[in-house]
């Protein structure tokens, strides 16, 4: 009868769903206005620009420059490699989508998304601590400046917050990857994110949340007190002269406090609530994953000196090289 088939099929049918998994994602973006979507189409393409634009400027500055190969700029050019790999993970997928009607992103993009957003936030954390490490010593221990701030402690520094950055993405990932994920599968924003994901987990999620919770803001929390801490002593210490290389120091600081405001400022507000929505949480979403990146080229170059001067320098030699080149044949 129909109902004896119905009694022996629907466990199996049932069984059959509950395993069944999403092969993908479908992103709700920033906008469902047509006009608005065309609008950021341009604005973000012309935002990405100037952001891959602007950190290889500096980039290609540090290099080239002989005078700025330091600690201090060689670490911000490795802040500026960051910048470029955090816009990059998302942004050219968030522009293309603004010409789709459907935005959708594979399961394995998605993975991808999540793993790379971690690696690059969390390694550009680590950074910003080595960054202020390094002003500390500066500032505060000038005579043995060199000898702490060895080429091997540098080189240790950097890798350390590539690692670290790393090894917390893989954490992420872990409590993502095996959860079941049944449907639905809308993921409201323009891209993937651990506690955008998880919501749509066909299971109890409450220790992969706590877990997910401890492992970012530990990360976080301990990176923005040991910034504090550093950036505490060294304006106590500058408090006590009155010298021009303080007014220089006190110049720089402002320029990285900038920045450490601004990068851990919408991670903290994110990882606060984290499994909690909010109107404003795209806004900040686009601003720590796109305008975030932007700001590195314009504080540092705006504000420091020895930046701008080496710019024009590596511009005046690049022109005179191509000059020569030009000529050749001609003397030949």
């Amino acid at each position: 009868s129909l109902n004896s088939w119905t009694t022996l099929c629907l466990p199996e049918v049932m069984d059959q769903r509950n395993h069944s998994r999403v092969t993908e994602f479908v992103l709700v973006g920033l906008s469902t206005s047509w006009e608005l979507q065309i609008l950021f189409f341009v604005l973000f393409i012309l935002i990405y620009l100037a952001i891959v634009l602007g950190n290889l400027l500096i980039v290609l500055t540090v290099i080239l420059e002989p005078l700025l190969h330091t600690p201090m700029y060689m670490m911000l050019s490795n802040l500026s490699v960051f910048d470029i790999c955090l816009a990059t993970y998302v942004t050219p997928k968030m522009i293309i989508d603004f010409l789709a009607e459907l935005k959708t992103i594979s399961f394995e993009g998605c993975m991808a998304q999540i793993f790379l957003l971690h690696v690059f936030v969390g390694g550009e954390m680590v950074l910003l601590v080595a960054m202020a490490y390094d002003r500390y010593v500066a500032i505060c221990n000038p005579l043995h400046y060199t000898t702490i701030m060895s080429l091997n402690k540098y080189i240790g520094l950097l890798v350390a917050s590539w690692v670290i950055g790393i090894l917390h993405s893989l954490s992420q990932l872990a409590f993502t990857i095996n959860l079941p994920f049944c449907g639905p599968n809308v993921v409201d924003s323009y891209y993937c994110d651990f506690t955008l994901v998880i919501k749509l987990a066909c299971t109890d999620t409450y220790v992969p949340e706590i877990l997910m919770l401890l492992d970012s803001g530990l990360i976080g929390v301990i990176s923005f007190l040991l910034v504090l801490i550093s950036y505490t002593v060294i304006l106590v210490t500058v408090q006590h002269h009155s010298s021009a290389g303080t007014v220089k120091a006190r110049a720089t600081l402002t320029a990285h406090i900038t920045v450490v405001i601004l990068f851990f400022g919408p991670c903290i507000f994110i990882y606060i609530w984290p499994f909690s929505s909010f109107p404003v949480d795209k806004v900040i979403s686009v601003f720590s994953t796109i305008f975030a990146p932007i700001l590195n080229p314009i504080i540092y170059t705006l504000r420091n000196k020895e930046v701008k001067t080496a710019m024009q320098k590596v511009k005046t030699q690049h022109v005179s090289v191509r000059q020569i080149f030009q000529l050749t044949p001609v003397l030949t």
